[in-house]
């Protein structure tokens, strides 16, 4: 529902959460990022996300439109491609160590289902 005076339709209460959404179409994309560990898939920690968020919050203006939410979860803009946005993860996440010369990162962009908010 829209809030009383919003013209825009940018900022929406989410039903049934109670939490205001005021970046409604700056984060209009969900992916999800993982990486492989003994041929399993596990979702990147929050952690991993945020320490890439923020280092490249001042330094890779394309990723300035990153908003990790969970574990293995982003929010991101329509105009960060996923393609630079994996292998610049991957080289992130290497130089701290999380990831093995070897690991693999995965990074897929979930579909949205139903109406939405």
């Amino acid at each position: 529902m829209k809030r009383d005076g919003d013209t825009t339709g940018a900022a929406r209460v989410c039903e049934g959460r109670g939490r205001l959404w005021l970046n409604q179409s700056m984060f209009a994309r969900n992916v999800r990022v993982e990486y492989e560990e003994n041929g399993q898939r596990i979702a990147c920690p929050l952690k991993w996300l945020d320490s890439f968020s923020m280092r490249n919050f001042t330094n890779a203006s394309v990723f300035d439109d990153t908003l990790p939410v969970a574990d293995g979860q982003m929010e991101i803009g329509k105009n960060v491609p996923l393609d630079q946005l994996k292998g610049a993860m991957e080289d992130w996440f290497r130089r701290k160590r999380y990831l093995s010369k070897e690991g693999k990162l995965s990074v897929e962009e979930l579909r949205k289902s139903g109406a939405g908010l």
